[in-house]
């Protein structure tokens, strides 16, 4: 796949940008990224497929790893991150994987995303087996370094999947379950950061949440799970337990704070 074929390079529909007011800039953002939602909504039944395919592997103990480079690596990281507090499971229920390592958090590592044996190398540390899945995020669908480490997954049993901005990638080839969300070209031009890093974040919400929720996670709207690490996610468990057993405030923060989580007092 070349620069022109690919939807994440060709040129913003938006020209002379340094030219425009706040205002005018702001708006035209927007109005793109209304864009995203559609693309989603239009990629769920391969959300649907891949989700799937991953509840009963989770449910005999198989993980799920995100890999990805960049932007896509740290959204990765940022949703697996969150997931323990939330819903109160253990940190290596999803795991993620950023190309060049924590130090790409922040910094951008030179070359990290063309080292196509390294995602594989990286995984590897985790002793992945079977049970397990891998999906690849990479909006450009020809990072090496994540199309690799699908491959590598793939030939050695893990269920595979993929996040793409682009249709038919390399990547989506790959994987046995692509996820192709194709929002079109950027504001900026090839600034994968905005509209493909918006759909990235939303299909990584809709995956986690859902197999979070069929895990037995929540319990009808609720968070019972959450680890109650501040003073609002205490409120927030206390008025639970208000409403479901009839108790004061005082009451029910009390049976909380002993039981240390919602789901144990009821």
């Amino acid at each position: 796949m070349t620069a022109e074929e690919k939807i994440t390079e060709q040129p913003s529909h938006y020209d002379h940008l340094e030219q425009m007011s706040v205002t005018e800039l702001l708006q035209h953002i927007n109005e793109e990224d209304t864009l995203v939602a559609t693309a989603v909504r239009k990629a769920l039944p391969q959300i649907a497929a891949f989700v799937e395919a991953i509840e009963p592997r989770m449910k005999q103990g198989g993980r799920l790893f995100y890999i990805g480079a960049g932007t896509s690596g740290r959204l990765g990281i940022l949703d697996a991150s969150e997931l323990p507090p939330t819903f109160g499971v253990p940190a290596n229920w999803v795991i993620g994987i950023i190309a060049g390592g924590d130090n790409a958090l922040r910094n951008a590592v030179e070359h990290a995303e063309d080292n196509a044996e390294q995602g594989w190398i990286d995984l590897s540390k985790y002793q992945p087996n079977k049970d397990d899945t891998l999906l690849g995020i990479a909006a450009s669908g020809t990072t090496p370094y994540v199309i690799e480490a699908i491959r590598q997954a793939r030939l050695n049993g893990l269920l595979t999947g993929c996040i793409t901005s682009n249709p038919d990638t390399p990547l989506a080839q790959e994987a046995e379950f692509p996820i192709e969300t194709i929002v079109g070209p950027e504001f900026v031009t090839g600034s994968s950061r905005m509209k493909s890093g918006t759909a990235q974040k939303m299909v990584l919400n809709m995956i986690s949440t859902t197999l979070m929720i069929r895990m037995g996670r929540v319990q009808g709207n609720r968070m019972v799970n959450m680890q109650l690490k501040n003073d609002k996610l205490v409120d927030r468990g206390t008025r639970m337990l208000q409403e479901s057993l009839g108790l004061s405030y005082e009451e029910a923060r009390q049976r909380l704070l002993e039981a240390g989580s919602v789901s144990k007092c009821l």
